[in-house]
């Protein structure tokens, strides 16, 4: 049986199928942990696609001209590492032995960055195909910019079940069929299985109906998902199509060829006991030992793809007779489309009153012609938001090189298509919504921040300023909750001018940081004299003095449009002959990697302290002794009304400070 278990495959295409098949079994159970029967699945297709379709080559396994391969369904993960191993990429047996083991390299979702061929961090499902989307639209600008002989890759990506459940899937398959991103194939697994058991308990979805009417080119393959002849056909089909994504169906079986396992829900999170993992070896006619590789089949694969290493040589000389157009590309893929910066925009002037949305504008306008990288676009509020990149087109079939991006009312899905973007290389995705949808974005950009992806989300209407749309557009909650997720720089600008600064730092940083960049709706002062001089100075640093007195005896600490109450504070104060400081923390993240000495001359902790900010109030104790805040939902009302109800005002300060020290002034 197991001579003809896998229809059409070659002799070293059938070993690498049953090796793999092999170790997903192997794998979770010596780890007590993982998903099998999904992997088992999808050998052949995987083998298929590495083999016979894939544009890749394991000895440079960073060609920046390889296609792209995305497991969205990520818990699947030990097909991607026993895929890189039996193709001679960078994967040891002792890899695959450490599965989901302590800082190994075959984590139990793949993370970008840890193990070869793995592209995006995956694991919350949909999200991976949301980020081939945001892939496709990268390789589609870049091959527009340099021509087909330079750039001329595709993505391609399995999903499962869940991951057209999740509702980003809905969303990043409706934009690609409207982008019609021909370059991009899913692979639908489907296989009928979810933890709680058969998905008709819960989806009935047509598929293939439901793709269709997002406009992709549908290709149902049934049950053939061990037949890698019936897969390569299909995966030619959608490389002949040149106007649409393409979905190809597949109907699989969980864990086969295991008797006692297949088609269960039991195969899909749970790890498989010995004498199951025995009786499915037997048929796949391998020895029941584990974590038993064939030595020579990784340099057997690599061999048997010369070809595609032929391709890569070929590439090279391309890029060498391309001249200076060839050096451009390959230092904007390695650079990330790193900004140049010759010309600065054209400051704001000192003491007129800004929102700091309204300074994104400017420096789209002044940054884009200086910054290869940049894509821009927004959650269908371009104009509110700022980020209209004036003279390019709007991205799209008919204009390829567009990097003015019209995401519609797609929050979660623009996410991670920047994602998407930024990790396939060449760019700075940018793109914006309201603050209070952040909710919509964040689960992307979480995944951006742990892939450490460098897009930079745009959040305007910060606060309770919104007004009159009331407690459902207020955010309040939002900014400290970004606050504590790791490794994102969350950015609440002090004036417009610092506004211009901070985008210009990211554009222009070679490794940029995972920015959410926090602005506000309602006008605000903007710096002059000393205070623009100290923004200028401190700003990156994420903190810095804008009042500075050594006989202060009070510091008034706050963020965004609070700074110029903070100011009127500490002046009303000093009237009634008490000296304050003042304090502006725009990035919490960005000041605490600064040297303690520089931390602690900014914040002089041995004097009382107070915060204002119009949000919550959790989590300020680490910078400030107490905090004036927003710890409920706000008020549909004028957005001046709103602040002084909520008492986020100069008197709220004053008021404080003298409770404080005991003035009855």
């Amino acid at each position: 049986m197991a001579d003809d278990m896998f229809r059409g495959a070659n002799e070293l295409e059938g070993r690498a199928i049953r090796e793999i098949a092999a170790l997903a079994m192997d794998a979770p159970a010596a780890a007590k942990s993982g998903h099998s029967g999904t992997a088992m699945a999808l050998a052949p297709l995987g083998v298929m696609l590495f083999s016979r379709v894939m544009r890749h080559d394991p000895t440079d396994e960073r060609w920046s001209d390889r296609d792209r391969f995305i497991l969205s369904c990520g818990h699947a993960s030990i097909l991607q590492y026993g895929l890189a191993h039996a193709f001679g990429y960078d994967m040891t047996p002792e890899d695959l032995r450490s599965f989901r083991q302590p800082h190994s390299r075959t984590p139990g979702h793949p993370e970008n960055g840890v193990a070869p061929t793995v592209e995006v961090t995956t694991g919350p499902l949909g999200q991976g195909l949301a980020n081939g989307v945001g892939m496709a639209i990268a390789e589609r600008i870049l091959r527009s910019d340099y021509g087909e002989e330079l750039v001329s890759h595709r993505t391609w990506v399995i999903a499962g079940d869940g991951c057209l459940e999740e509702g980003i899937s809905h969303e990043a398959a409706s934009l690609a069929g409207s982008l019609g991103l021909d370059r991009l194939t899913v692979f639908y697994d489907d296989n009928h299985i979810t933890i709680d058991g058969p998905t008709e308990l819960a989806l009935r979805d047509n598929a293939a109906e439901r793709f269709a009417a997002y406009g992709w080119h549908v290709i149902n393959l049934g049950e053939q998902a061990n037949d890698l002849d019936a897969l390569e056909a299909a995966t030619r089909l959608a490389i002949g199509e040149t106007s649409r994504p393409t979905l190809i169906i597949v109907r699989s079986h969980i864990a086969f060829p295991s008797p006692e396992m297949m088609d269960r829900r039991e195969a899909h999170g749970s790890p498989f006991s010995a004498p199951v993992i025995e009786a499915a070896k037997e048929l796949l006619g391998v020895p029941n030992e584990p974590f038993l590789f064939d030595p020579e089949l990784p340099h057997l694969m690599v061999e048997a793809l010369a070809n595609r290493r032929s391709e890569r040589v070929a590439w090279e000389a391309r890029i060498t007779a391309a001249g200076q157009h060839g050096v451009q590309l390959l230092e904007q893929l390695q650079f990330n489309g790193m900004a140049l910066v010759e010309t600065e925009p054209e400051p704001f002037a000192g003491g007129s009153m800004v929102a700091t949305r309204k300074a994104m504008q400017r420096a789209m306008d002044a940054f884009a012609p200086q910054c290869r990288g940049l894509t821009a676009g927004s959650a269908d509020l371009t104009d509110n938001t700022g980020v209209l990149l004036a003279h390019s087109p709007a991205q799209g079939a008919a204009s390829p090189g567009g990097r003015q991006i019209y995401y519609g009312v797609r929050e979660f899905a623009m996410g991670a298509c920047m994602v998407g973007q930024a990790l396939h290389g060449g760019f700075r995705p940018i793109g914006s919504t309201f603050f209070v949808f952040s909710d919509y974005v964040r689960p992307a950009i979480r995944m951006a921040a742990l892939s450490h992806a460098g897009v930079l989300f745009v959040f305007t209407h910060d606060s309770v300023g919104v007004g009159e749309d009331g407690p459902t557009h207020q955010p309040v909650e939002q900014l400290m909750a970004l606050r504590a997720m790791p490794r994102l720089h969350v950015v609440r600008p002090s004036d417009a001018n610092e506004t211009l600064d901070l985008v210009e730092q990211f554009l222009s940083a070679k490794e940029p940081v995972t920015t959410a960049l926090i602005l506000s709706r309602q006008d605000m002062p903007v710096f002059s004299g000393d205070d623009a001089a100290a923004s200028a100075a401190g700003a990156r640093r994420g903190g810095y003095v804008l009042r500075e007195h050594d006989d202060a005896v009070f510091t008034l600490v706050g963020t965004g449009s609070e700074l110029g109450h903070c100011l009127s504070a500490h002046d009303q104060l000093l009237a009634k002959g008490i000296v304050t400081r003042v304090v502006a923390l725009p990035c919490w993240a960005c000041f605490d990697e600064q040297p303690l000495e520089y931390r602690t001359g900014v914040l002089r902790r041995a004097i009382p302290s107070v915060a204002l900010e119009a949000g919550a109030t959790l989590g300020w104790t680490k910078y400030a002794d107490e905090a004036i805040g927003i710890d409920t939902f706000g008020l549909s009302a004028p957005g001046a009304y709103v602040f002084d109800y909520f008492n986020i005002n100069p008197a709220a300060l004053v008021a404080h400070v003298q409770i404080v020290l005991g003035d009855s002034r």
